[in-house]
């Protein structure tokens, strides 16, 4: 029995509603024959209405059973999963009672205008008048993607500017999203879509393909973060040693150690310049605060806490190889910082003996970070003159912290990559799908740690799954594929996603007392899958 296409423009419905988007909001009944309007016999006991119009016949249904209010079966399974229809449904631009309409009507416009701003601010510094053309041809395109953003146009494809994913994006529109626009596309994918764009601005140009318009805010803002950077240079300059203390009181301390670094990490997350647009240097002090009390008092807002299985697993691998640990990375700056004196500790302590890191291949997002930012920090650390108030201990501090971090580099104990997956419009549930050389190289991995908002977004299909549904299940093949590797997202949250709870009525009581929990970053989530590590990687 064929069922009606409800996207048709020849589909009518009496009462009209507005018309469905996408599968999440048409699993409901389905007629499963003909429109009654086309009927063409009409029972001798029908009644017909006093005054048809219109050539139509309307029959009273008086008598027939009530129509039955039946919901589509969530999650979907895996064969009806796909960009356009994730496993629950998804966030879009238009939904007006969740973020995406705030970020795809507000936020992205208030973005997107600070670049063209910077761009601008670029322009007059120049004197090459071959370089200012070009130039005011990237600021002329970042025009058009603004006024695309804000009539909301369709999405078309992606230009070959000769960046690595090109095929991935038009493949994805061509297969998923023809005909979808900015507000009906699902947000992460709309999201993504902008950033894209924004960088087609660039890549096409002859002398601007590597400029990054968000570059001097990542700067500016980690260089009003002295006092929570300093908090733990001074700390960390020195390598830690824990002599004449017993193993068990060794062992001990490294737990407390790595259980107030894990929350350093992620606590770190919560300077996203893509949310704090005009955030005040004092409010920026109180989110990067790193003091011992500050994290005592936070670890109650980790509403979803797997630390001390996690600790467990860190404390195996040391004890079976102390092998690799991966960092799937986020915002530049304080957070980098933050993620690197993790790191440092992963290290000296013996709990890994390669980290890598895994950034963006060009700016992304707002403040995630790529290679330029990388290396920016650690040079900063190392030969900058970033901080003015601070004191000669300050800075030596900070220096001996870089030195050693760039020896780690040249060891070849931390090791910085960027695949070009990564700056697509996939979720990372088809990755295995999608990059399946990234998948086996994750695979080789004893634990990936994934960094922050958008990280926690895509291995979750960022799509409205009950708060109580379990992390293994919400990041789909990245716990179930054979090969998958051991799983940690570190996530201060800032969406409407939110997964791995005890129970649905923590956040049913969190919407009730404080609306507006899911976007404060007040609240986070250490979340760990086992996954099937060990097991040979197969591929369809």
């Amino acid at each position: 029995m064929a069922s009606l296409d409800f996207d048709s423009p020849k589909f009518e419905y009496f009462p009209p509603t507005p018309p469905a988007h996408s599968d999440d909001e048409v699993d409901s009944v389905k007629p499963t024959t003909k429109p009654l309007s086309s009927m063409s016999a009409v029972t001798a006991n029908a009644t017909p209405a006093a005054k048809p119009s219109s050539g139509k016949v309307t029959l009273h249904l008086g008598h027939l059973p009530s129509k039955k209010d039946i919901k589509g079966p969530w999650p979907r399974t895996p064969t009806r999963v796909d960009p356009n229809n994730p496993p629950w449904p998804a966030y879009r631009g238009y939904h007006e009672y969740s973020f995406a309409h705030a970020t795809m009507g507000v936020r992205l416009p208030t973005i997107l205008g600070k670049a063209i701003d910077d761009a601008t601010r670029t322009l007059n510094d120049q004197s090459s008048e071959e370089k200012i053309i070009d130039l005011v041809q990237c600021i002329e395109r970042m025009d058009v993607l603004m006024q695309d953003l804000s009539g909301n146009q369709k999405l078309r494809p992606i230009i070959d500017d000769g960046e690595a994913d090109v095929a991935l994006w038009n493949k994805e529109i061509a297969k998923y999203f023809q005909g979808k626009d900015f507000m009906n596309a699902p947000w992460l994918f709309a999201e993504a879509y902008k950033y894209r764009r924004l960088r087609e601005a660039f890549t096409v140009s002859k002398y601007w393909g590597d400029y990054d318009v968000f570059y001097r805010q990542k700067c500016d803002t980690f260089s009003r973060s002295s006092d929570a950077v300093f908090e733990l240079s001074m700390r960390f300059a020195e390598p830690f040693t824990q002599s004449g203390k017993s193993p068990e009181a060794k062992l001990d301390a490294e737990r407390l150690m790595f259980l107030e670094l894990t929350q350093v990490c992620l606590w770190g997350n919560s300077t996203d310049l893509s949310l704090l647009i005009n955030m005040t240097e004092e409010q920026i002090k109180s989110l990067q605060s790193t003091g011992g009390d500050h994290l005592a008092s936070t670890e109650k807002n980790i509403l979803g806490n797997h630390l001390n299985q996690l600790w467990d697993g860190v404390k195996e691998l040391r004890d079976k190889t102390g092998g690799r640990i991966d960092f799937v990375l986020d915002n530049a700056g304080f957070e980098l910082y933050c993620d690197c004196v993790y790191a440092d500790f992963l290290i000296q302590s013996g709990l890994a003996k390669q980290i890598r890191f895994h950034g963006k291949r060009y700016p992304w997002f707002v403040s995630d970070v790529t290679k330029k930012d990388w290396e920016w920090l650690l040079n900063t650390m190392v030969y900058g003159h970033l901080f003015p108030k601070a004191t000669e201990q300050e800075r030596e501090s900070l220096r001996r912290l870089g030195l050693r971090w760039k020896q780690y580099e040249r060891e070849g104990k931390w090791v910085y990559e960027q695949h070009p997956f990564w700056c697509t419009g996939y979720t990372f549930w088809e990755l295995h799908s999608e990059a399946p050389d990234l998948f086996l190289h994750l695979s080789r991995s004893d634990l990936v740690f994934f960094k922050g908002d958008l990280n926690h977004r895509k291995l979750t299909y960022d799509c409205a799954a009950p708060a109580s549904t379990p992390f293994d299940i919400a990041i789909g093949p990245m716990a179930s594929a054979a090969g998958a590797p051991k799983v940690c997202s570190l996530r201060t949250i800032k969406s409407d996603v939110v997964v791995g709870l005890e129970s649905d009525e923590t956040a049913e009581k969190l919407d009730e007392e404080e609306p507006g929990w899911k976007i404060s970053g007040k609240y986070a989530v250490v979340l760990l899958s086992d996954g099937r590590p060990g097991e040979k990687v197969r591929f369809a």
